[in-house]
């Protein structure tokens, strides 16, 4: 006999349950998923700002040598909220891959703490880097004024802090490309400052452990995920 009651099956359950996944995932990572709105909306301006005009707020924004002797606090901040180029949709991708899990794992307190230390520190860093090579005539005085802006800092910060989310032996598979991708760039090439920023930044990262120790989460271990992964799947 039937009870008038609808059955749903797992599959459907799933997919009607997706916004709520969604909705729940944003909402355990908001530092993430607001600052990625005001960059969307920054993206938005440098598209509609005329070409003169936009150089112009960039560099007024900037951490370079000029506006850093001149206006410290307020340019580490702004910097912050502009992306650099106009394309959007790739930190969607690596916000939702890094970002939004390290804050998931921290807390947000100390999310956004471990980011600003790797991006004030990696900023000072490297445009002191910039200032030694202008000195030594290694490059042009021009770049006291150069365009300096964008999250990178904070983004490889976090990515060097994820290094203790990874369960061993993963764990050093993940920090030798996180150090090899930012050193290589410093080595293998003529660097610039920038090149130099990701690699402090990324050392970094790896210097706020204190932020990461005791954490409750488990240990992410990517050979359990796939096993999982595989468990799911239908039998053939």
């Amino acid at each position: 006999m039937h009870d008038g009651s609808i059955q749903t099956s797992p599959a459907a359950a799933r997919r009607h349950g997706w916004p709520q996944r969604v909705a729940h995932s944003i909402g355990d990572a908001p530092v993430t998923f607001i600052w990625l709105t005001v960059l969307f909306s920054t993206t938005a301006v440098q598209h509609l700002l005329p070409r003169w005009h936009l150089l112009r707020l960039l560099r007024k924004d900037s951490t370079n040598l000029h506006q850093l002797a001149s206006d410290p606090i307020r340019v580490l901040i702004t910097s912050l909220l502009w992306i650099d180029g106009f394309v959007w949709w790739p930190y969607l991708v690596v916000f939702c891959l890094f970002l939004a899990p390290a804050e998931r794992w921290l807390g947000s307190l100390r999310f956004v703490i471990a980011g600003l230390i790797a991006h004030v520190v990696a900023t000072c860093l490297s445009e002191g880097f910039l200032y030694w090579q202008i000195q030594e005539s290694a490059v042009s005085p021009r770049y006291l004024n150069a365009r300096d802006i964008g999250v990178s800092y904070v983004v490889v910060g976090i990515v060097g802090l994820l290094t203790y989310r990874i369960a061993r032996p993963w764990r050093w598979l993940y920090l030798a490309l996180v150090l090899g991708s930012c050193g290589a760039a410093v080595l293998l090439v003529n660097p610039m400052f920038t090149q130099v920023g990701h690699l402090c930044a990324a050392l970094v990262g790896l210097a706020c452990y204190p932020l990461a120790r005791g954490r409750p989460a488990r240990p992410l271990d990517p050979s359990r995920l796939l096993h999982l992964r595989r468990s799911r799947l239908p039998a053939a």
